[in-house]
Order: structure tokens, then sequence, then C-alpha cells
């Protein structure tokens, strides 16, 4: 039996040669990975022995051979084969243990140079792998050190494993060639005709990794899966850990990561709770525990089968108080062990942890905690890619456009409120104080509409909104959504401006002594 070893990442090699020798297996090998091999010991055979041809062109070419590909893809069950392969002096190879060049790794740092990339690109690595995975019953193809331990767990004790196991190696090394070749398609396509870089390419090749296949999707006459990114950033909702509850449906997903994506963009402790992928109450207080009450004050109607998020450990009096409120979703960083006891009182709730790295957390920093490079959004036979809406605002950035200036306290609400407004879907409109969301309108076709939707929720709520503040995702086309939140009982407002009627609304503003601040920069969500 005839192992054929050829990496780049010598994470493991050695232990598994090891274990292949110990089973009879004989070793053939590439410059590197021999000299891996030689260096702790092992006998190994080069290729070129094989091949009777040496490695050239800087090692450009070496397997590229049929000595090689004969040894791979001859079936075991034809005679043909197995006759053609012994005439020419052919040894079948069983095992092939191949990663290839670190080409993403390479093109990730800022300083790589086309030239750098191109070299990166293997080409008998993936000839070799394709081979291997084609010849699936007959040939063992491993293409990651993750896979080493099952592998040889199954293989030591009688020196073969399942057909089963041999097709999951064969798919994987396939997958592992259609991201490789994506990633090199992805990054040569966004060379444009003068040599400079595109932000998006001309083509774009996505790989993405199912999850788990959901009981159905928004609907239940929709069927749906889960995937995720191939390599999942830390800190996302893809990495996390479900600790107890049902199994996640469609909804939850979209819910919880709408919740986990707004809670991680602030600093101090924070609630958010989401429902129907918007958040109706969200507050920040010296811990989560008053967060979380802060939070379900602003709309505990809406809250009712609600999804929360937040972004500090939970502890047993929180998770004591959030058992008096029925929820789908909760999220966290971590949970003390007795919290987790309270909360496994209710089976059915879904608990999620999402590690977040505990010097971010004790820094306080998580303001752009795993964030996407992109936004995708689905059409008929198409899509749309969008950088994602993450930009940061700070005191400094604001324009105050009115006689009245915000007082520090209003301007830490505003700050809070823009924030806010960001994870809300359009037409937003958000009323705020002390850190906390009192009244949000959400999702409506007039600016009007969610003014006066905002202001209701909070009467519901039994909120004042005496002396709060008020979020607009985008300006206000007409005075008549500020006359709104004004009567309301809003004293400052922060808008992007850009209106042709914003010296009218900045007027309306100033006839009623409000304060108020432009950013710029609108949020539309949709």
């Amino acid at each position: 039996m005839n192992a054929l070893l050829s990496v780049s990442d010598k994470t493991g090699l050695i232990e598994l040669a090891q274990a292949l020798v110990a089973c009879g297996v004989n070793l053939i090998s590439t410059g590197g990975s021999a000299k891996s091999l030689r260096d702790h010991g092992i006998e190994v055979k080069e290729v070129s022995e094989l091949t009777h041809f040496p490695e050239m062109l800087d090692g450009r070419v070496k397997t590229l051979h049929p000595v090689v590909h004969a040894g791979l893809l001859a079936k075991g069950e034809d005679a043909l084969h197995m006759q053609t392969i012994k005439d020419h002096g052919i040894e079948r190879i069983d095992i092939l243990v191949v990663n290839l060049y670190p080409f993403e790794q390479t093109v990730a740092k800022p300083n790589c140079s086309l030239e750098d990339a191109i070299e990166q690109i293997d080409i008998g690595g993936p000839a070799m792998v394709r081979s291997a995975a084609k010849n699936w019953k007959d040939v063992a193809v491993l293409t990651d050190p993750s896979q080493y331990e099952a592998f040889l767990s199954e293989f030591t004790p009688n020196k073969t494993i399942s057909q089963k196991t041999h097709f999951a190696l064969s798919v994987a090394a396939f997958n592992r060639i259609a991201q490789y070749d994506a990633a090199i398609g992805n990054y040569l396509s966004s060379f444009t005709e003068d040599s400079s870089k595109a932000l998006f390419p001309n083509q774009l090749n996505q790989c993405f990794v199912k999850v788990q296949d959901l009981r159905y999707g928004e609907n239940p006459h929709q069927e749906a899966a889960f995937y995720r990114e191939v390599n999942p950033q830390s800190g996302t909702l893809v990495s996390s850990t479900q600790l107890q509850g049902k199994e996640l449906s469609y909804n939850n997903i979209a819910d919880a990561d709408a919740a986990w994506e707004c809670v991680k963009s602030f600093d101090a402790p924070a609630c958010v709770i989401v429902k129907h992928a918007n958040p109706c109450g969200v507050a920040t207080a010296e811990d989560v525990f008053h967060a979380y009450q802060k939070a379900f004050k602003t709309d505990p109607t809406s809250a009712f089968g609600g999804i929360i998020a937040l972004n500090r450990e939970v502890g047993e009096d929180l998770a004591r108080q959030l058992m008096n409120q029925f929820m789908e979703v909760l999220m966290a960083p971590s949970y003390t062990p007795a919290a987790l006891q309270v909360l496994s009182t209710k089976p059915n709730v879904r608990v999620l942890q999402i590690q977040i790295d505990p010097l971010v957390l004790k820094s306080g920093d998580l303001d752009g905690v795993g964030r996407n490079r992109w936004d995708f959004k689905r059409i008929g036979s198409g899509l749309l890619l969008q950088t994602s809406d993450h930009l940061p605002l700070s005191e400094g950035q604001l324009k105050v456009v009115t006689k009245v200036a915000p007082t520090p306290e209003q301007m830490r609400d505003l700050l809070f409120a823009w924030r806010v407004a960001t994870y809300v879907k359009s037409n937003a409109i958000v009323f705020c104080s002390g850190g906390m969301t009192l009244g949000v309108g959400a999702g409506q076709m007039s600016r009007l509409d969610s003014a006066k939707i905002a202001s209701i929720k909070a009467q519901e709520a039994g909120l004042s909104l005496v002396g709060s503040v008020v979020a607009s995702d985008a300006f206000f086309p007409f005075r008549d959504g500020l006359d709104v939140v004004i009567a309301s009982g809003a004293k400052a407002v922060i808008q992007p401006g850009g209106s042709m009627r914003d010296a009218e609304v900045i007027a309306a503003a100033d006839e009623q002594g409000v304060a108020m601040v432009m950013t710029s920069v609108r949020h539309f969500r949709h």
C-alpha cells in the first residue's frame, strides 16, 4: 500500500506519516515534505524516483506525470486498468495527502504583489487531488490536517476505511478545490485594465458551507437551509454555540443576527430586543442587568416572543429576570453556571453563546467585531453587492445647524439614537433618552407615519417623550415629520440632512427652540 504526501501546511504531517508507516504503508513524497519526513527519521521515496524525472522549474513541475496520475486514477475493479499500469511498471497510490499552496493567506496580506500571488497558485496539487477524488472508491484523499485524526482512528485497526468515508473525503476534496479556484478567480478578476485593483471583482465566486437544514423558511411552505462562510469570523452568529433549546428556525436566525449585529456595536453594557428584524428595545447601562430592564420598558408588548442579545456575561440575577419574559432566543458572550441552571428551567428557550475575544470585552471596544465585508441582496437572476453599512460616527463629525446646540447629555443620547437607527428598517424614527429607546417607528412608506408610530409606541408603553431626542435614518423631506416629533416632546434631533427643504426643516426647529445636528450620512435599511 502506497501513500503520497505533498503538503504546504505541515501541521500533523509527522504524526500521520509515523502512523502510516506503523501500518506498513510505503511513503512517497516531494521536496519540502520529503525533507521534513527524513529529518524525523522517516523513510520516504521521492516522487522523482518513481517518475525518473527530476523536479524542475523551481518546483513548478514535479507531480505532473503519468506515473503519478495513473497510480491515482487506475480503478481497482477494472482488469484492463490493472493490467495497463502493470505493463508500464506503475504502482497504485492508495492514499493521497495534499494541502495546497497558501494562496488565500498570501493575497490577504496588504503588501501582496501580483507576482507573489501568481507564485502561490498550486498546479500539481489540485491536479492530484482531482485525480484521487475522482477515483474515490480506491483512493483516500486528505486535503486538510483536521482530517488526519479521524482518518487514522478508522484506518489504523484494519488498514482500510469504509466507502462512506472514501466518498466523504472525495466530496471534501472537490469542495476544497472549488474554494481554492474561487479565491484565485476573485483575486485575478479584481484587476482593472490599468493594473489597479477594483473593490468588486468582474466575476464573483462565493463558497458557503451548510450548517444545517431548517424545518422551513420564512413561511411553512418554503424550504430552507442555513449556510456559513468557509472561514467565518469569530464574534458572528454563525460562530455561536447553542447551549440549550429547540432547533433554530429561519426567522430565529434572521432576527438573532439583527439583534447581535446591533448589540455588539455598543461599547457600554447593552441589551437589544428584536422582533421581526427590528429593534423594539435598546439600552445601555452600568451593567447588562439594568440595560435589559431599560430595553424591556421601551415596548413590553413587542418584546413578547422576541430575540434578546446582550454584550456582556449573563449572571444569575439577570437570568431570573429574563425568565419572566417569553423569548425565542437569548444571546450573550458567556453565562455563569448559575445563570445556565436558571435558564434550563425553560428548556425550549434557545440559548446561544457567541465568543468574543476576552481582551476586546475587557477593553469595551466591541464596535467592528466580526463585521461582514460585503452585504448581499438577491434579485431575479442576479445579486446586489455592497460594502457593509458600518460607519461609526463621533461628535466631532456632527454639524449643529440650529440656533440651539445640544447639551452634552443630549449629544450622548443623539449618538446613541443614531446608532440604533442604523439597525431599524427604513423609514426609521427612534426616540431616546438616558441611554434607552423610548419609541421606535420602523419600515413605513412615509417618514411621517414612522414618526407617528414611534410616538404612539412610547405612549402605549407609558413612557414620556418630553425632553427626548430623535434620530431619523434619512432626511426629513418636509417639516411635517419634524413637527410630529417635536409635538411629542423631542428637544434635539439628529438626521443626515441633504433635502431640498433643509432650510425649511431647520427653520421649523428654530421656531420651537429645538437643537438639530446633521450627519451628512444616511442609514437606509431595506
